[in-house]
């Protein structure tokens, strides 16, 4: 039995009725409410939700977009895990529901979301690997669906967004390096126009502009943000011909690869190369020396993400006040043995 119809038929009760108790309405008797909710599961009724859906002009639902590509496969990133247990520990208080958008590498992410908001699959979207012109943002803008973006971009508009602070791993990463004596150092920054390699990169100059050290485009080593992305980071590093005295990674597997490539080369991090990475992947737990990296809660970013694209919903936006306005996200340096040792002069 699968319909309302027979299900009211079976408990003598009009669809009316029913249809207020299964939804939990607060003109329904709690005695009415048990008899509906009981029946329901004894006889197998299943609720036709893309009809409710069609009637209340809502899915119930939120979708992540995601880029994805045989690399972060292969790779196995738990950013987007931990992202995702936050945002469900928040949308699961409203009864919604999450769902990923996979874009594959091959195909144009404005193209993907245009077919994905014409099917009208989702009430509101979370978009994530934002480009330094991201056409997306007004697609959604003109679209009117409720977004925000994991990420910055210069494309303009009022957007809602989140972001890490690439800024202070920038500038804290060369703060700390330049206090332990180092000159030159190298960055492997990402190969693709995400907007966070800009941020990142701009920041960098600043702060070395800021300890008098003059900017060597040779010390920017261009990647994929991946282990192989960490091992050709290394192999570059290498060929430099002043080498570098230390390096700042800006995504969590490279250090993997690139300690790989250091070891091939018979070179030490801690005692040969400064090396800090950033927000430390469970993997990296296992490298020695200890990796000295910004960390921070994934659960606690999703949470927050969740909350402030709820506040950009108006049947949401109550419950979060102060939530549709711009963050970015700090990050805890913690210190390792991986640029342990100081420079003399």
């Amino acid at each position: 039995m699968k319909g309302i119809r027979q299900l009211a038929e079976h408990l003598d009760i009009s669809i009316g009725t029913v249809s207020r108790a299964l939804n939990g309405k607060p003109d329904v008797n709690d005695e009415t409410r048990r008899r509906v909710l009981a029946a329901a599961e004894e006889l197998g009724y299943v609720a036709n939700q893309s009809g409710r859906s069609l009637r209340q002009g809502m899915t119930n639902v939120i979708g992540l977009m995601l880029e994805v590509s045989r690399e972060t496969v292969e790779n196995s990133d738990d950013f987007f895990l931990g992202v995702t247990d936050g945002l469900q520990s928040v949308f699961s208080r409203h009864k919604l529901d999450l769902v990923m958008l996979p874009c594959p590498d091959d195909e144009d992410p404005h193209e993907y979301l245009k077919r994905m908001v014409a099917r009208r699959l989702v009430d509101a979207l979370i978009i994530s690997a934002t480009r330094r012109t991201d056409r997306r943002i007004e697609l959604l803008e003109k679209a009117r669906i409720p977004f925000v973006a994991l990420g910055r971009s210069a494309s303009g508009g009022s957007y809602t967004w989140m972001d890490l602070d690439f800024e202070g791993v920038a500038a804290r990463g060369v703060d700390r390096l330049v206090a332990k004596g180092h000159r030159r150092i190298a960055v492997a920054a990402p190969s693709s126009d995400i907007n966070l390699g800009y941020i990142f990169l701009d920041a960098y100059r600043q702060a070395l502009q800021r300890h008098g050290i003059a900017f060597d485009p040779a010390l920017v080593i261009r990647v994929k943000s991946s282990e192989q992305g960490g091992y050709q980071a290394g192999h570059e590093l290498l060929m430099i011909e002043e080498r570098p005295t230390a390096i700042i990674l800006i995504h969590e597997l490279m250090a993997i690869g690139l300690y790989r490539r250091l070891a091939e080369a018979g070179i030490v991090p801690g005692r040969d190369l400064a090396v800090v990475g950033f927000r430390e992947e469970p993997r990296t737990h296992f490298l020695q020396p200890t990796l000295t990296s910004f960390r921070m809660s994934l659960r606690d970013l999703g949470a927050q993400l969740g909350e402030t694209l709820l506040a950009t919903m108006p049947a949401y936006a109550d419950h979060y006040p102060q939530g549709a306005r711009n963050r970015i996200w700090p990050l805890e340096l913690v210190p390792g043995e991986s640029d342990a040792f100081t420079l003399t002069a």
